[in-house]
């Protein structure tokens, strides 16, 4: 009976192997393919960076000349310090920091028990608040901007930071609430219930279970609500009349002159290490985006 029974173990093999060989030669071509989207779009994405870098690099002679290489002919460094010394761009960065991350705390701190209780309790309230969330990505910053002017005039926080703060973090949280409430609609009840059924209270759920799992929500939460507050313009420019309290934006505006002529070389520079905060804080947080995923997930 051992032979008999050697010869469908064989046959098996044979048809294993055979099915099996489409499915190698299919990912022998898609890797390498893979690996090309992926570098193309590495490129895509940081070409931005290489241009601002090799304008920045380049001496104003080579810019006026309107050299369209892409390699400066000499490397000079004047265009970093002119940028930083006659723009005062330290101080505009630190202002820049003070307001974007300030709003994010906030902004974080709002949307999260928001999030939660639109996503988990069902009231007459949570139609309202959605339909306010949605309604308030409609209307165009143009249409508000006096009304929030003459608001905060009132008040006394126009030409002041905590006004910039209050507006963004205004702006900011519709869409931070809308992505929270989406990524605690994602995790399921049955863990809530399993951390009641063993006792747990409702703050220890919340803290044990659903705010691990809430982690990659809150860290892109955050990113967008501080890269947003980072790069904001428009209102900085009507509610900041103060040199010493402009933020980089509003600071990267003065490389352009009155009559359109520009300083390209120290917009370069200055526009290049404008985005270095923002990449630096990336670099901090995108080890945390995936990190709770499965954290505080019920095991067995």
């Amino acid at each position: 009976m051992t032979p008999t029974l050697a010869r469908p173990e064989k046959a098996n093999q044979v048809n294993r192997r055979v099915s099996e060989a489409p499915v190698r030669r299919t990912r022998t071509f898609a890797r390498p393919l893979q690996y090309l989207a992926l570098l193309g779009y590495v490129v895509f994405l940081g070409f931005p960076l290489l241009f601002l870098l090799s304008t920045s690099l380049k001496t104003p002679r080579q810019l006026q000349s309107g050299d369209a290489s892409f390699i400066p002919d000499s490397l000079t460094w004047s265009n970093f310090s002119g940028a930083i010394t006659k723009a005062n761009l330290v101080q505009a960065a630190g202002n820049s920091l003070y307001v974007a991350a300030l709003t994010t705390v906030i902004v974080t701190l709002l949307s999260l028990p928001a999030a939660y209780a639109l996503a988990r309790f069902r009231t007459r309230l949570r139609g309202l608040a959605t339909g306010w969330i949605l309604l308030s990505q409609v209307f165009p910053f143009i249409l508000i901007v006096i009304p929030v002017f003459l608001v905060l005039k009132q008040i006394g926080l126009v030409n002041n930071p905590l006004g910039l703060v209050l507006v963004y973090t205004v702006w900011c949280m519709p869409f931070a609430l809308w992505m929270l409430r989406g990524y605690v609609a994602a995790i399921p009840v049955e863990l809530e219930e399993a951390g009641a059924i063993d006792g747990a209270g409702k703050l220890r759920v919340l803290r044990s279970i659903v705010l691990p799992l809430l982690a990659p929500g809150l860290v892109a939460t955050s990113l967008f609500t501080f890269i947003s507050s980072w790069n904001e313009f428009f209102f900085a420019l009507v509610l900041i009349q103060d040199p010493g309290l402009q933020t980089l934006p509003l600071t990267l505006a003065r490389f352009v002159g009155a009559e359109g002529q520009v300083q390209l070389g120290q917009l370069a520079a200055a526009s290049l290490l404008a985005t270095v905060p923002s990449l630096v804080f990336f670099l901090f947080i995108q080890r945390r985006l995936t990190s709770g995923l499965m954290s505080g997930a019920v095991k067995g």
